[in-house]
């Protein structure tokens, strides 16, 4: 990889990293649910507990 790739990728990476955190933020205050699919199945974790786990 090249270094300008990398460099994109790397920018990347951060601006996903910040937007899941101000997700899980914003679902903390609210009391929300966070939704993932795991081997296929639906789950929903509550958002205060994602961060214990």
């Amino acid at each position: 990889m090249d270094k300008k790739t990398k460099n994109i990728r790397d920018k990347i990476l951060k601006g996903i990293e910040i937007a899941f955190k101000k997700l899980l933020e914003s679902k903390i205050k609210e009391d929300g649910e966070l939704i993932f699919s795991i081997d296929g199945k639906i789950k929903k974790i509550k958002a205060k507990n994602f961060i214990k786990s």
